[in-house]
């Protein structure tokens, strides 16, 4: 048995047991994986795969056990690598976060600036996409930490720390009509087409359940993933925009007004997610604590040991 059996099988289950696919991810042939899954059930003696022909079908509840178990080894050899940078060079290394469009562009650029002038050495990699998206990125250790709204809280596999709560408000062009009603309502802005974020992303659920509740049905003509991309086709006369309130700056959208809409919908917790068991460099605490102070490297250790509730701010 050795490390690369155990990252083949992994990558088989990964890639949907689709070993060609699974090959691909890993730039090596379909016929050397299949080898050394074969030579890893040989030596355990059991079957892993449920097997139709050649075709991998499921695995066998002796391979459920076999793979949750490879999981943990790879994530402890991952770790000793990690504990060995950590003590080789401390300052030096990557952080790899993933995160959502909105956070990216308007809450985390003071967070890395502060960052970066204190670990000049180490690599910053930023992965946006949606927050199915980070939660993946994060459980499989593509990166280091994710910082999302949704998603990332359904993995028993994350650890989640709630960082702060957000609203959202309603983006219209200056002089619009909508910026005269008092007190601002659900009705009132049904009555107008409305652009907001994609269905998978950033609150788009407290939209539609703030809606659904008041019997309305909003005609959202045009859904997106970033809010500046929102704020293009708002400008353009397309519709109002629903977007998060941290996503207006009064200084550079000067041609929007930002309309308070936090008594309309149900606000939100931005919450940032590690994987459970994972060996953290020490610089990793240092920006966790630069973007939700409230975390000490004991505070954070706890939460990982489950130790302490992590589901209230």
């Amino acid at each position: 048995m050795n490390l690369q059996q155990l990252r083949y099988l992994c990558a088989v289950v990964d890639n949907g047991l689709n070993v060609s696919d699974a090959a691909e991810a890993l730039y090596t042939s379909q016929p050397g994986i299949s080898k050394q899954i074969r030579q890893l059930e040989d030596e355990l003696g059991l079957r892993v795969f449920v097997r139709q022909g050649k075709r991998l079908t499921s695995l066998t509840p002796a391979g459920e056990v076999v793979v949750a178990t490879a999981r943990r080894a790879l994530r402890e050899i991952a770790n000793l690598k990690r504990v060995a940078d950590e003590f080789r060079t401390e300052d030096a290394g990557v952080l790899g976060i993933a995160t959502t469009h909105t956070q990216a562009r308007y809450v985390l650029p003071p967070v890395l600036s502060k960052f970066a002038a204190r670990f000049p050495k180490v690599r910053l990699v930023l992965h946006q996409g949606n927050p199915l998206q980070v939660a993946e990125q994060t459980l499989s250790g593509d990166v280091d930490v994710g910082i999302a709204t949704e998603a990332v809280g359904d993995s028993p596999q994350l650890v989640t720390l709630p960082c702060y709560r957000w609203n959202r408000g309603v983006l219209v062009p200056k002089g619009h009509p909508l910026a005269k009603v008092r007190p601002l309502t659900l009705e009132a802005v049904a009555g107008y087409p409305i652009v907001t974020y994609d269905f998978a992303f950033t609150g788009r659920s407290a939209i539609n359940a703030a809606f659904t509740a008041r019997g309305l049905e909003p005609n959202v003509v045009l859904s997106a993933l970033d809010a500046d991309v929102i704020k293009t086709y708002v400008e353009l006369g397309m519709g109002v925009g629903i977007v998060a309130s941290m996503a207006f700056d009064a200084a550079k959208d000067v041609g929007f007004e930002m309309l308070d809409a936090s008594h309309l919908f149900a606000a939100s917790t931005t919450r940032l997610a590690l994987r459970k068991g994972v060996f953290l460099r020490g610089y990793v605490y240092e920006f966790i604590t630069l973007f939700a102070p409230q975390y000490t490297r004991s505070a954070v250790d706890a939460a990982l040991a489950g130790n302490v509730p992590v589901d209230v701010l």
